[in-house]
């Protein structure tokens, strides 16, 4: 019984075994059908849920969302339009990112260049041009782009011709001044027109006369700037472009932001346009190597590489090397020629910049020859160039523009202007002579692109007639009410205020230049006594 009883314990075991192994596949299966059911149904009801809501319109496009609108262009916003409705986009569906029909550029998330925003500091460019709409559109809204707010154009010729200054005028921001002989009589008036400084380059042709016109416009821009409320004002020719490199998102805002508040100016080294090719039309999207300024390479690389980066011309660049600035809007403040500012009552406190550049696009079209020579009236001898020039290359490019047949030219054209080279280019890119910079060309091209230039002379309306404009700046520019005991910087009229302006220029001899400073060449072997 024993032995039956230990025998029959096993085969029990053996049937509850069975038993339950029955019956758990059908638990398991109850449990996967439930999973499938759900997992089929959350993603229907989720997607069903996105699209009844997306219908209704409570759901933004991802893609349009970071997408400008396809309709707006930089630069074409309506200034008199506020209302937050007039925001919106035609499903009036609120852009989480600000995004309105406002024209806008996508990688500066909804910047309208409204120059009337609050944004600080507030920057404007002085400038003194001939230049059409070719150049100077560009010019404008790259500026503008990288963070300009307000431009005082002093246009004769091309620009002062009526189709141009229509469109010029109808920029926001833009302040388009005529050369006229009511503007130059107030500037005979002016202070510095009586002042030594600038007296040695008075009465001379061509660029000489160039310059004391961009100092006295300097003078009269300063006024101006501070009316506007700038913070920085600096002066530039339209065949160049601020280079803010090292700024956060490539801003010149951002750049003088961070300049620490006991700065009075910053110096941007220029660099020079290297072509490389003879048949550029539009530099501004051809030409994208340039020669570096000595000041941003190490002296080894500049005069150990000095013959080669010349090239036969008479200097390391062909035109000035010593750069442009920016000066801090402030009292006494004076231009000390185009290239610097300076103060009458003290010494400004000076910083110059270690990657931030102007890019100077000197002679890069071949044209560019024979329109220096139609603007001078110099003969074209050694001797009568030096009144019209101050650097050796422009007077060297007059005589063969002046001389020469067309065939000459272009041949003097590749051999002093072009790289054409290419084995000794990229030697001097990888010595760090040469680089290549892209970043102005690509902006500018976009904004080709989006149709901003073309849209800006379709609309354009006439804003302010001369007469008018020629009025509003007489108001503001002639002598005016000072505050007690402050010099005017403008006019300089009766005994009083003379007998002031001869002290501060007493008072102020030890810390002011001897002359104005002209535009420069670099530093040269021979200066340095270095040889290679």
């Amino acid at each position: 019984m024993a032995g039956l009883y230990s025998s029959s314990r096993p085969t029990s075991s053996f049937s509850s075994s069975s038993s339950s192994s029955a019956s758990l596949p059908s638990s398991q299966q109850a449990f996967t059908s439930r999973l499938l059911l759900l997992l089929t149904l959350l993603p229907l009801t989720l997607a069903f849920f996105a699209f009844i809501l997306q219908w209704r319109g409570g759901l933004t496009d991802p893609v349009t969302r970071w997408s400008p609108d396809p309709f707006q262009f930089p630069g074409m916003d309506n200034p008199g339009s506020n209302s937050r409705s007039d925001r919106r986009s035609a499903s009036d569906c609120v852009d989480l990112l600000g995004q309105s029909r406002f024209p806008a550029f996508p990688y500066f998330k909804d910047w309208k260049f409204d120059f009337e925003s609050d944004l600080r500091p507030k920057i404007c460019i002085i400038s003194s041009t001939s230049a059409g709409l070719e150049q100077t559109l560009p010019w404008i809204f790259y500026h503008k782009v990288i963070g300009v707010s307000t431009f005082f154009l002093f246009v004769e010729g091309k620009a002062a011709s009526p189709n141009v200054s229509k469109v010029l005028e109808s920029i926001p921001g833009v302040k388009v001044i005529y050369r006229t002989k009511e503007l130059e009589e107030q500037q005979a008036k002016s202070r510095i027109w009586n002042e030594t400084w600038l007296a040695s380059f008075f009465y001379k042709p061509c660029n000489y006369e160039l310059f004391v016109k961009q100092s006295l416009n300097m003078e009269m821009s300063i006024v101006m700037a501070r009316d506007a409320g700038m913070d920085w004002i600096i002066h530039l020719d339209t065949d160049e472009l601020v280079h803010p490199a090292g700024a956060r998102e490539y801003s010149l805002r951002q750049l003088l932001s961070d300049v620490p508040g006991n700065v009075d100016m910053v110096v941007f080294p220029n660099y020079e346009s290297s072509v490389e090719q003879d048949d550029v039309k539009e530099p501004f999207t051809e030409v994208s190597m340039f020669k570096k300024n000595y000041d941003h390479l190490p002296k080894d690389v500049y005069f150990g590489n000095y013959k080669e980066a010349t090239r036969g011309n008479p200097n390391y660049f062909l035109t000035y090397g010593n750069g442009k600035s920016a000066a801090r809007i402030q009292d006494h403040l004076r231009p000390n020629g185009a290239h610097r500012w300076h103060n009458y009552m003290k010494t400004p406190n000076e910083i110059k910049l270690d990657e931030a550049a102007v890019l100077h696009y000197t002679y890069p079209k071949f044209s560019d020859l024979t329109s220096r020579r139609d603007r001078c009236g110099c003969k074209p001898t050694k001797e009568d160039v030096k009144r019209c020039f101050m650097l050796e290359f422009d007077r060297a490019a007059f005589i063969i523009a002046s001389t020469a047949t067309e065939e000459e030219m272009l041949h003097w054209y590749r051999e002093h202007v072009v790289w054409t080279d290419k084995a000794l280019n990229l030697k001097l890119l990888r010595k760090g002579i040469l680089t290549q910079i892209y970043t102005p060309m690509a902006i500018i091209q976009g904004l080709r692109e989006s149709g901003v230039f073309s849209s800006v002379v379709q609309s354009a309306e006439t804003t302010l007639s001369k007469d008018k404009f020629l009025s509003s700046v007489e108001s503001s520019n002639s002598s005016r009410v000072d505050k007690p005991g402050r010099i005017s910087s403008r006019k300089i009229g009766v005994k009083e205020s003379q007998a002031t302006a001869r002290r501060i220029l007493e008072i102020t001899n030890k810390f002011s230049y001897d002359s104005a400073i002209p535009p420069l060449s670099p530093p040269v072997l021979d200066y340095f006594h270095i040889g290679i």
